[in-house]
Order: C-alpha cells, then sequence, then structure tokens
C-alpha cells in the first residue's frame, strides 16, 4: 500500500533476464536489440539478422556470462536496483518510491499503470543513468512519452541526467576513498564508461561530453593530479567506431609502461551488472594479470546511504 497515493517516484534501470538461462536471455536480449533507440537499423534488415542469427549464437554465450555473476536474490543489476529503491524510499517519506525496468520486469509502463491505479497523479521518472545518451534516457522519454499520451492526466516529470551533481560527485569519491581505505590504492586510477557508436556522439549526442565532466569532476573530489587517473570506454559491440579510447587496450598500455597496479570504477553505472562484474571485475583483470599487472575492481554505488541520499534529492526537487 502506498504511503502517499498523490506522489510517486520511479527509479528506471536498463533491465535484465529473469533468469540466467538462455530462453530467458533470448527474450531480454530480443527486447533490448529490437529498440530502434539501442540499433539504429532499418526492421526489415535488422529483424532478420536478429533472430536468425545474432538470439541464437548470443543467448547461450550470455547466460553462461550471467550465471557467473548471478546472486543468491536474482541477478545482480535487479537486487541492487530494488535495494536502492528501498535506501531512497527511506530518505523520501510520503512518497512511494519504486523500481522498474525499461526491459524485462517489473516493466516501466506495467508499474506506471500501477501507479495510477492506486491513485497516483504525479510521478518523477529517474532513470539510473547518471549521464544522458539516446541510446538510454532517450528511450526511457521516448516509452513514457507514450505511455502519458494514454494518461494524460498524470502529472510526469523525468530526471534528464546527473552527470555532475554536486551530491552525486561526492558520493562517488567517498566510496572510492572508503575502497582504498580499506584495500590501499593502486599507482592509476581508470574511470571505465560504457561506450555508444561515435556516430551518435558525431550527430549531438552528450554523453561522451557528460562522461568526461563526470571522470573530471570526481578526480578533482578526489584531489587526483591529470597523471593520476584516466578514462575508457567499454562494452563495444560491432564492427563500427566506438568511442574511444577503448578501456581494455588502454589498460593493456599501463602494464606495458610498467605500470603494476590499476584500480577501475564504473561512475556511468549505478548498480552493479554483468557488464562491470563479468566483463569488468573479472575479464579486465584475467587479462590484465596476463600481461603481468593487477587490477583492482572498485563496486558500483548500488544501495549506499550517499547515493541513495543523491538521487532522492534529485527526485523530490523535479516534483513540480
Amino acid at each position: 500500500m502506498l504511503d502517499a497515493p498523490d506522489s510517486a517516484v520511479l527509479a528506471v534501470n536498463l533491465g535484465t533476464p529473469e533468469t540466467p538461462t538462455a530462453p530467458a536471455v533470448r527474450r531480454y536480449l530480443a527486447e533490448f536489440l529490437s529498440d530502434p533507440r539501442v540499433v539504429a537499423l532499418p526492421a526489415l534488415l535488422w529483424k532478420p539478422l536478429l533472430h536468425g542469427l545474432i538470439l541464437p549464437l548470443r543467448s547461450g554465450r550470455s547466460a553462461e556470462k550471467y550465471a557467473l555473476v548471478w546472486l543468491p536474490e536474482g541477478s545482480p543489476l535487479m537486487v541492487h536496483t530494488q535495494r536502492l529503491a528501498q535506501a531512497m524510499q527511506a530518505e523520501l517519506p510520503g512518497i512511494a518510491v519504486r523500481a522498474a525496468m525499461r526491459y524485462g520486469q517489473p516493466a516501466l509502463c506495467r508499474e506506471l499503470d500501477a501507479l495510477v491505479a492506486a491513485g497516483t497523479r504525479r510521478i518523477v521518472v529517474l532513470p539510473l543513468y547518471p549521464q544522458y545518451s539516446t541510446t538510454t534516457t532517450a528511450s526511457v522519454e521516448d516509452l513514457v512519452a507514450r505511455w502519458q499520451l494514454r494518461n494524460p492526466q498524470v502529472e510526469v516529470t523525468m530526471v534528464g541526467e546527473y552527470s555532475i551533481d554536486p551530491q552525486w560527485i561526492c558520493a562517488v569519491a567517498d566510496s572510492i576513498r572508503r575502497w582504498w581505505a580499506q584495500h590501499g590504492r593502486g599507482e592509476k586510477l581508470m574511470f571505465s564508461f560504457h561506450g555508444i557508436p561515435q556516430r551518435l556522439v558525431d550527430a549531438g549526442d552528450p554523453y561522451a561530453r557528460q562522461c568526461e565532466a563526470s571522470a573530471a569532476a570526481i578526480a578533482s573530489a578526489l584531489g587526483l593530479s591529470p597523471d593520476e587517473w584516466q578514462l575508457g570506454y567499454q562494452s563495444r559491440f560491432g564492427r563500427e567506431k566506438w568511442l574511444q579510447p577503448y578501456a581494455e587496450p588502454s589498460l593493456w598500455a599501463l602494464a606495458e609502461r610498467g605500470v603494476k597496479t590499476i584500480d577501475v570504477v564504473c561512475p556511468g553505472f549505478a548498480t552493479d551488472c554483468l557488464e562491470t562484474l563479468e566483463e569488468v571485475a573479472m575479464g579486465f583483470a584475467h587479462t590484465l594479470a596476463e600481461r603481468g599487472a593487477r587490477m583492482r575492481y572498485i563496486p558500483c554505488l548500488n544501495d549506499d546511504p550517499g547515493h541513495a541520499a543523491a538521487l532522492a534529492r534529485l527526485a523530490k526537487g523535479a516534483f513540480r
């Protein structure tokens, strides 16, 4: 039962398969990769390729990767997002806070429908993407806009980005300091952000600029000099040019220059997920060890109290 039927916050993450199995991953990827914001190809060309080649080949391999990071309670992204929403709820008494997913369950539109059925008339949608991109935040905006055409009586406000929000920057910097206090500090800190195709940035997507601003602000809050940190982009898919520098080859270059211990943090991800846990914490660490260096992964903010407080303040400020 909602504490305040009139107002609510929806914290929206990307999404996740419901189980680490090939059929579940295939259902999830089919929805995700059918979004024209994610793959901007004509459907007549893309859909046969997606369903005839990519999904059959990729689903099983991805399921094996998900199984490596799956928690007893479920998908890491789902578990951490639900916990974050609960932590935000504690910061927002009198306002209902729920978690939703752009792809998969709990589906964004179903959560919006449930809030309206409970009597909610003011909703703030907070995509858990600190940096705005047409591939992520804009996709949430698209879905919310279509939903609101059917529900014009509801006042919906979007939080577009919070890439240099001072409280969020402070939360990330504090989490890194705490990690260093417990584990010691590496010789170099890399900020690894999810990549997007370079053509999108060339067309005006502000994502790269905001990633750079986030990294610089966090480094400044930590008091790092320019030679103590760098930025890279991960998760490249396909053959076209994506944002550079690519994170993993940049780590290899550091190892080749004699850097023995490198810390990696992923501030573009609100919660840990497949890309941070399997790709970075496991994959990057493995290939770097092959080159004689050690990589330590600093976890995402997840349900850190500072993270919840920063997002709660952003959401509360968005109510009109």
